[in-house]
């Protein structure tokens, strides 16, 4: 599958990515996202930025297990979307909730605690976006760069945590990312386990 190495397949994700988005400012312009709007727009980029993020720690294991190396790409592309839509979570919450009321959020932190699970998420995707270029691989180095990118594994269990406790009552929806999360983490785990046995084996 070399089109997925193409410019323009990866501007065509790119696009896909920011199509929430788009649909989300669409809505909005129309008047047409229900009786709480801010709530709405808070819904909608926090729970793309949870897709995203397993869509991001999907490619590696899709990668392997269909030998696509030109899917390496697309994990930065989703890992940027998806940080790009926590930072509009994070604005829609400081900007439109708060009215930027510092004190006021920093009560929120203490008194919510899934306010201070989206906290460690969005601060663990922060050096990911930061550090998401080849420029920055070569400056680390391959093995801290790996390291350091592990802290997706932290952003995705803290933001399915920070929908657990947002959520209460209902709670089919985060338990639906948390397998899904599971299974990407044991996509991982499986083959590392497997390979000393077959080795033993020969």
């Amino acid at each position: 599958m070399r089109f997925l190495a193409a410019p323009w397949a990866k501007a065509g994700a790119i696009a896909l990515l920011a199509a929430p988005a788009a649909l989300l400012a669409w809505n909005g312009f129309h008047g047409q996202l229900g009786p709480n709007p801010i709530e709405a727009i808070t819904r909608g980029t926090g729970i793309w930025t949870l897709r995203l993020l397993l869509v991001s720690l999907a490619v590696t294991p899709l990668r392997r297990f269909l030998g696509l190396s030109e899917l390496a790409p697309y994990r930065r592309i989703a890992g940027l979307a998806a940080f790009s839509y926590a930072v509009a979570h994070l604005a829609t919450y400081v900007w439109l909730d708060q009215f930027f009321d510092w004190n006021a959020m920093l009560r929120d932190v203490g008194k919510r605690r899934f306010i201070a699970a989206g906290v460690v998420a969005l601060a663990a995707m922060a050096p990911l976006a930061a550090t998401s270029t080849k420029r920055w691989m070569r400056k680390l180095g391959g093995r801290r760069w790996k390291a350091l990118h592990r802290l997706a594994y932290l952003a995705a269990l803290a933001g399915t945590i920070h929908y657990f406790w947002l959520v209460k009552s209902d709670i089919r929806g985060p338990a639906a990312y948390a397998l899904a999360l599971a299974v990407l983490l044991l996509a991982r785990i499986v083959p590392a386990r497997r390979q000393p046995q077959a080795m033993s084996a020969m």
